[in-house]
């Protein structure tokens, strides 16, 4: 179990917290070396699409002390994901930023 910082993996960070941010996502936007972390005030399974996000992207699905409790990688354009867990928090980031910082489940994010 290793402790890796969002910083030092992308340029930027976007929370999401409002319904509207939660909504929109990446849809529509143009890849760029950035994270977007949907913070959410119960653990639930929640659903994720990739309609009209038009480049492969990593998750990472994270309980309430930010540890990572499921990884998705190379999430493809026009498919969608049912996790197996339950998360608090979900970051999106640019595809094979997992495989390049060897993050595992059961590694806390820094944030």
């Amino acid at each position: 179990m290793t402790r890796f910082c969002l910083k030092d993996l992308v340029k930027e960070i976007t929370l999401c917290t409002s319904l509207l941010s939660k909504a929109r996502g990446l849809m529509f936007t143009k890849k760029r070396d950035r994270a977007l972390v949907f913070i959410y005030g119960t653990d639930a399974k929640r659903s994720l699409h990739m309609f009209f996000v038009f480049y492969p992207i990593d998750v990472l699905f994270l309980d309430k002390e930010k540890k990572v409790v499921e990884i998705r990688e190379n999430f493809r354009p026009s498919t969608m994901y049912m996790p197996k867990h339950s998360s608090r928090y979900i970051i999106e980031m640019p595809a094979a930023k997992v495989q390049e910082h060897k993050i595992k489940v059961n590694d806390t994010a820094l944030f």
